[in-house]
C-alpha cells in the first residue's frame, strides 16, 4: 500500500460509551424538579429549584449526551436528547428574560400561561412521533415518552385555559414522567457495567422491530 492510499483511508474510531443513562438521569431530574413544584408539593420552597438545573443538568449535560449519541450513529437518541436538552435551556431562558417580568404583574399572568401553552403544544407535536419511533428501541424508552406525552398535553391544556388544577394534575403525572426515566436510567448504568441485561427495559415492538 503507498503513503497516498494509507492516506485516503477512512478512519475508523471506536463508539463511545452509551450517553442516554446521562441524558435520561438529567431529563429526570429536572423534570421532577418542576413537577413538584406544579404539583404544589414545594410549600416551603421557592420553587425555583429546577431552574439552574434547566441549564446544567437538564439542559448542557442532556445536550451533551444527545451530541454523543450522534457519535455513536444514533439518530433517535442525538435528536431526543439533543432536543430535550435545548428544551430545558430555552425553558430556563424564556423564564429568565421573559417570564419573570410577566409573572411580576397580575395583569400579565394569563400571557405567561398562554406562552407557556404555546411552548408545551409545540414538544406535544415533536413528542408524538418521537413515541411512535420510541416503539422501536425498547419499552422502558416507550414508556418515558408515553408519561411524556400525557404530562405536556394535560400543561399545555392546563396553561391555555388557566387552570391550576389541571396544571397540579400535570405535575403529578410529571413526577411519574421523572420516575420512569430514571428507572430506563439506573437500567442504562447497571447493564452497559455488568454488560448483560440486569434490570429490564423491554424488546422494540414498533415498526420495524426484529422482537
Amino acid at each position: 500500500m503507498t503513503a497516498t492510499q494509507e492516506q485516503q483511508q477512512p478512519l475508523m474510531m471506536a463508539p463511545a460509551a452509551d450517553p442516554a443513562p446521562l441524558g435520561l438521569a438529567g431529563f429526570a431530574l429536572t423534570t421532577f424538579l418542576l413537577s413538584a413544584f406544579n404539583a404544589g408539593w414545594m410549600t416551603k420552597a421557592s420553587g425555583l429549584a429546577w431552574l439552574g438545573y434547566a441549564f446544567a443538568y437538564g439542559g448542557l449535560a442532556q445536550f451533551c449526551a444527545g451530541m454523543w449519541e450522534f457519535r455513536n450513529r444514533n439518530v433517535f437518541g442525538a435528536t431526543a436528547f439533543g432536543s430535550y436538552g435545548a428544551f430545558w435551556i430555552g425553558l430556563a431562558l424564556y423564564i429568565q428574560l421573559v417570564g419573570k417580568n410577566l409573572l411580576a404583574h397580575l395583569v400579565t399572568v394569563p400571557v405567561f400561561q398562554k406562552d407557556v401553552g404555546w411552548i408545551l403544544l409545540s414538544f406535544a407535536i415533536f413528542n408524538t412521533y418521537m413515541l411512535l419511533w420510541s416503539t422501536m428501541v425498547n419499552a422502558a424508552v416507550f414508556a418515558v415518552f408515553l408519561t411524556l406525552e400525557a404530562t405536556e398535553i394535560i400543561l399545555f391544556i392546563g396553561n391555555f385555559a388557566g387552570s391550576s388544577g389541571t396544571v397540579k394534575f400535570g405535575g403529578y403525572v410529571g413526577i411519574v414522567t421523572a420516575l420512569v426515566a430514571w428507572y430506563a436510567s439506573a437500567a442504562g448504568v447497571v447493564n452497559g457495567m455488568r454488560g448483560t441485561p440486569f434490570l429490564p427495559v423491554g424488546k422494540p415492538f414498533g415498526m420495524g422491530s426484529t422482537a
